[in-house]
């Protein structure tokens, strides 16, 4: 296997394969609806492609206010680490930018990944999408 890379995204120039990673991952494995999925955020967001060799195969993205999201890995990719890629950059990318404090929504199964980073639980579960969430805190050293 190829090591697996990141790079920053183009919402434009790379609209499809981020589109083909999170359809496949959000709204035909989760069931998420698509008027959910996508929304007019996109527009304005810092999104990130990993890529093993030159084949895209996980996606995340971070909003100017540093709430990061969407991220999604392709099944057959999973355990490999994408994750932690994808994440890694997002966070040297809203510190870079002077964003000392991240945020997201978390799947509850995925709170642990996310605490790994020092992503800390700050809600009750809640539901969105349809599915289990927590919002989780991260604070720059």
């Amino acid at each position: 296997m190829n090591k697996i890379r990141v790079h920053t995204a183009n919402w434009h120039k790379d609209n499809s394969d981020i589109r083909r990673i999170r359809d496949a991952v959000f709204i035909v494995e989760q069931s998420i609806p698509p008027e959910l999925e996508w929304d007019a955020e996109d527009a304005g967001a810092q999104h990130f492609l990993a890529f093993e060799g030159d084949f895209p195969i996980g996606t995340l993205r971070l909003l100017p206010d540093g709430e990061i999201g969407r991220l999604s890995v392709l099944k057959d990719w999973r355990g490999l680490n994408v994750g932690d890629a994808l994440l890694n950059a997002a966070i040297e990318q809203a510190e870079r930018g002077g964003l000392r404090q991240q945020k997201l929504s978390a799947q509850v199964y995925a709170t642990a990944f996310y605490e790994r980073f020092g992503f800390t639980v700050v809600s009750a579960e809640f539901l969105e999408a349809g599915l289990p969430h927590v919002d989780m805190l991260r604070n720059s050293k």
